[in-house]
């Protein structure tokens, strides 16, 4: 397949991501003065923005690609959670694997900034495990919409929508249909994502998870770890993140090493995101794991170029990819 070949075969994908989506707000003012309640600085808002946050980065990701993303998730039934909603409506992206529980907040981050400083950042959310109820409705909802998806991404940023029984009940139905399941992990649920395709944790996650320390210099204890985690794991794949190391890629019994590509870096911010979701559309498309890692490592440098979080520019990432892999 030809880099071509491949950039225009993103476009037929439909991506499952289940996981933890949030509203980002940014709120941009002036501050002329310090309050006589507390010395803190008084910021008079002149704008709000709301933006998609957590999983929400990745569906932007993969809507870049490309592809067409499925968020499947539970948010509150507030304003927060109708703003997100608007916020995915607005982009044409589908709403219909979205549940809104009246016993839950949506997750907000609210960014306060005064010219170009962020004075402060408030965060409201919740990370409790969502109900019984909440979880078998999420599972069917994910059944529904499991047949007419290529692969499936979970987006673990242990706010309580994933826990090991959603996990295994949508990772059992996918594997039941021969679609893949690529896995961006947080430390709650590390080692419940049993028989997944591809897990991508990056080195503190991986070192924390498995409860081990290693020299990742060394090339002979990284490969050891990971094998380790593939065995744990029963995965078919273990992907690695190794920030300015590069990447290394354990899957389908092929090994590769990626190094850091040489970048002006402004902000790391959503790299991870970018890296899982040019994987997980590798992934469906049967992708040879070197490349999986090269096109993925190439995009997770692709917008560290830019200040705050961004979704990858599929022309320029392929006009890199046919520089570099040819």
């Amino acid at each position: 397949m030809t880099i071509d070949q491949l950039f225009d075969s993103f476009n037929q994908l439909r991506v499952l991501i289940v996981g933890d989506v949030m509203l980002d707000a940014y709120v941009w003012g002036k501050v002329d003065r310090i309050s006589p309640e507390a010395p803190v600085p008084v910021v008079v808002a002149q704008r709000r923005e709301y933006r998609l946050g957590g999983a929400g980065n990745v569906i932007l990701n993969i809507h870049a690609l490309g592809a067409e993303p499925i968020i499947c998730s539970v948010v509150g039934q507030d304003t927060e959670g109708q703003n997100l909603l608007g916020e995915l409506t607005k982009r044409q992206l589908r709403t219909d694997g979205i549940l809104q529980s009246p016993d839950r907040i949506t997750t907000i981050k609210e960014r306060i900034i005064a010219g170009s400083q962020q004075v402060v950042r408030v965060d409201t959310e919740t990370d409790k495990v969502i109900t019984l109820e909440e979880q078998a409705q999420l599972i069917e909802k994910a059944k529904a919409l499991l047949p007419e998806c290529h692969v499936v991404l979970f987006e673990d940023y242990d706010k309580g929508v994933l826990c090991p029984n959603v996990i295994k009940e949508i990772t059992d139905a996918a594997n039941l249909l021969g679609i893949p399941t690529v896995v961006d992990p947080k430390k709650r649920n590390f080692l419940a994502y049993q028989n997944v395709t591809l897990f991508k944790p990056n080195l503190k996650e991986l070192k924390e998870g498995l409860k081990v320390e290693f020299d990742v210099r060394n090339e002979d204890e990284l490969k050891a770890v990971v094998k380790k985690l593939r065995y744990e794991l029963n995965a078919k794949g273990a992907f690695v993140t190794l920030s300015e190391r590069g990447v290394y890629i354990d899957y389908l019994d092929k090994q590769h090493r990626s190094p850091a590509h040489q970048r002006e870096i402004a902000d790391v911010s959503g790299a991870g995101d970018t890296v899982i979701s040019i994987a997980a559309c590798a992934v469906a498309l049967g992708v040879a794991p070197a490349t999986v890692a090269e096109l993925s490592n190439l995009g997770g440098g692709l917008v560290c170029e830019h200040v705050g979080v961004v979704p990858i520019d599929k022309e320029i990432l392929k006009a890199e990819a046919k520089k570099s892999l040819g």
